[in-house]
């Protein structure tokens, strides 16, 4: 595949995985935002123009810009909180090639929490065993380069930022890997939202088969064998009749 079409195919991904976001109800309004490295280019994302509704998304709507804020390619502006959390976590994080920052209710409602935790008591949340990070610290909207920076130290190593008061960062080496990981996290907060409804205490899941549950799951393939190109890929094949344009 050429350059050019690696980063087309990058555009159609992400313009797919915010369509797709939309459908599920994870948008807020024309804020929040998810991020792709731009393939063969250092320190280069591609991100949402600030004001598109995330149905609104089409490939070739998203902008391209530099660690420095410079507008590479697209129409529009970036929102400074977009720019901030996403530059910080890509240049601290080049592995993480797809970051996505959203505030889903039943994520966001462990972050409204004290000490919320996502606990290990139903099979999704064993998937998660050692990627989450949690920052207890809520530091506002994320105007400057310096709460960007503080976030992605609060991330280190993991997948997945739960910030406190604020909502979710979920990271993966493609759109199709980060996509997994923000859909079956958002799965394991609503069962855990919904049995912590019912008053009784949780039936927490002996850590030797967490484990066990995770080693499976991450065993399920990997590269572009992994299930989640094959969810992603089912998602995009039921888009596809209702919203072909967002390949445009």
């Amino acid at each position: 595949m050429s350059a050019f079409d690696e980063i087309r195919f990058a555009r159609e991904n992400l313009a797919a995985a915010y369509r797709i976001a939309n459908k599920f109800g994870f948008n807020e309004g024309i804020d929040n935002h998810f991020t792709l490295a731009v393939p063969e280019r250092n320190n280069q994302f591609l991100v949402i123009p600030y004001g598109l509704h995330w149905s609104e998304v089409t490939a070739s709507a998203l902008m391209i810009v530099d660690g420095a804020g410079e507008k590479i390619e697209g129409e529009g502006f970036v929102e400074p909180s977009a720019f901030h959390i996403h530059n910080s976590v890509h240049r601290a994080r080049p592995d993480a090639a797809c970051v996505m920052h959203c505030h889903p209710p039943y994520p966001l409602a462990l972050c409204m929490i004290e000490d919320g935790r996502l606990e290990y008591a139903d099979q999704n949340a064993c998937r998660f065993f050692g990627k989450i990070a949690y920052d207890d610290d809520y530091g506002g909207g994320a105007l400057d380069e310096n709460e960007g920076d503080r976030i992605a130290h609060a991330l280190k190593d993991k997948d997945i930022l739960f910030m406190a008061n604020h909502g979710i960062t979920v990271t993966g080496t493609s759109v199709a890997h980060a996509w997994e990981q923000l859909y079956f996290l958002n799965r394991a907060c609503h069962a855990q939202i919904l049995a912590m409804s019912t008053g009784h205490p949780l039936k927490k899941i002996p850590q030797a088969t967490v484990e066990a549950v995770s080693r499976q799951i991450e065993s399920e393939g990997s590269g572009s064998a992994a299930n989640y190109h094959r969810h992603f890929d089912a998602l995009k094949r039921l888009l596809e009749p209702e919203q072909p344009h967002y390949k445009n």
